[in-house]
């Protein structure tokens, strides 16, 4: 059996591909859109691709399984165990086989079990793997958002995110009773979980890639809990906020997302187009924070091209317009294919951050944005002449704050409909100084003006003042 985890940094993701090296048959389980790593790596080991599937009906990023099987000429999996309304609408049109509890495929000598594991979502599945040509035993469980590696999937997304109400408890319900199912499964068997650490499918979910049904018995804390209701709201407490993106997921992923090859061309703009647009796209201008600040053209927000452009661009980003990016030519490829990792796919051009260097030739207008260090906050708040923003999370302020500070999660500074004070320069702060660079950014492109970015966050506030 050759076995291999595709872990996508991204998205904090894991995909499978599993093939039976005696057949060269190969099964690849929960792809992302970017469907070329799998197709790379099959023709690498020479395996045909044979079977595509995955756990459910994703959330956070956009699946590649319709696609893929379509240009691998795979059999199509996917899960009919769900309600009525969480069936994939495109999987008769695709030929798919619908798997429920108890059904199985093979590739090769493989053979693949579906257990219906709901909670996380309703038509969830875990697949019991048995490699036939060397025992009768199964030897490990794909379990998708349903166990990770010291936690469980959050099952409060369809209501959060989709709206359901009612559907967290309900889920966090069907959850306890999946895991007591999975509590009968043999220690030995080995737990591939569909994301890790930085997900936000999870509360604390682990950083090791794999596990056993035996070490999560013992000390994830699901498993402590043996009473239905008090793992309820244990499950249901403290969950962080759902990321606005992921009702758009669960949208596209159900009645099947676009192909990539069908999407248009990004074409490279001049400074003139660059004016004509700026209103009606979002440009997005993904230099570093610090440069940013230094200068950057009004109107345009920052998202900075790093390990969490992908995860920030779920938050900021609409669907619903046309996108921009300033990004280095080198680059772009990359750029548009992480925004497409999560439907973003309405990016219509791009240019050079020379651009900008442009822009303040001709028009002379940059914007400049403030950074501090903890030591000159200080002094602005104590001579009364700035005020406070925090953007951090209620439970980060709730172990500290800096006095008279205004408070406005992130989450809720992103729709816009804050009223800030504007007699005094604001000076913003998160926890750490990453959600605060983008905030005075969003701020920016609003057209809020005198903005001041506290770097390092509250934590360097702290290590120096301690709390006032």
């Amino acid at each position: 059996m050759f076995f291999r985890q595709l872990y996508d940094e991204r998205l904090a993701q894991a995909s499978y591909l599993i093939a039976c090296q005696a057949t060269g048959e190969a099964v690849v389980i929960d792809p992302n859109r970017d469907i070329e790593r799998y197709l790379g790596l099959a023709e690498r080991y020479g395996f045909r691709l044979t079977a595509v599937t995955e756990t459910h009906i994703h959330a956070d990023f956009v699946s590649g399984a319709r696609e893929l099987a379509r240009r691998a000429g795979a059999r199509l999996f996917l899960s009919g165990a769900g309600s009525a309304e969480w069936q994939y609408e495109y999987a008769e049109r695709e030929g798919a086989v619908l798997l429920t509890d108890g059904s199985s495929f093979t590739v090769g000598n493989l053979r693949f079990e579906a257990l219906h594991t709901p909670g996380h979502t309703p038509e969830h599945l875990s697949f019991i793997l048995t490699d036939e040509a060397r025992a009768r035993e199964p030897v490990g469980i794909f379990t998708g958002d349903f166990v990770f590696v010291g936690d469980v999937g959050r099952p409060d997304l369809l209501e959060r995110a989709v709206g359901i109400t009612g559907a967290a408890a309900e889920g966090a319900r069907q959850l306890f009773r999946s895991l007591v199912r999975f509590r009968s499964l043999p220690d030995h068997l080995q737990v591939w979980p569909g994301h890790g650490a930085g997900s936000a499918c999870g509360r604390a979910l682990g950083a090791m890639p794999q596990s056993t049904v035996g070490y999560e018995r013992r000390f994830n804390w699901a498993f402590r809990i043996e009473d239905e209701e008090e793992f309820v709201r244990a499950a249901l407490d403290g969950q962080p906020d759902s990321p606005p993106y992921f009702a758009e997921m669960k949208r596209m992923n159900r009645s099947g997302p676009a192909f990539t090859a069908e999407l248009p061309r990004v074409e490279k703009f001049d400074l003139e187009r660059l004016s004509d647009v700026l209103g009606d796209w979002i440009v997005i201008d993904t230099r570093r924070a610090e440069e940013y600040a230094r200068g950057h053209i009004p109107g345009t927000i920052n998202l900075p091209f790093d390990r969490s452009f992908v995860a920030w661009a779920g938050w900021l980003l609409p669907y619903d317009k046309k996108l921009g990016l300033i990004v280095e030519d080198d680059q772009i490829h990359r750029a548009v294919l992480a925004l497409r990792l999560i439907g973003l796919d309405r990016v219509a051009g791009f240019w050079s951050p020379t651009t900008i260097g442009e822009w303040e030739a001709r028009k002379g207008n940059l914007r400049r944005i403030e950074r501090v260090d903890a030591d000159q906050a200080q002094r602005m708040v104590e001579r009364g002449a700035v005020h406070v923003l925090d953007v951090r999370r209620p439970d980060e302020r709730a172990h500290g704050r800096i006095a008279g500070s205004l408070h406005v999660p992130f989450s809720e500074l992103i729709k816009g409909e804050v009223e800030l004070p504007t007699d005094e320069p604001l000076l913003v702060h998160c926890q750490t100084g990453a959600r605060s660079a983008l905030a005075v950014g969003l701020l920016s492109a609003r057209g809020v003006s005198d903005l001041i970015d506290l770097e390092g966050g509250f934590a360097a506030w702290r290590r120096r003042f301690g709390e006032n």
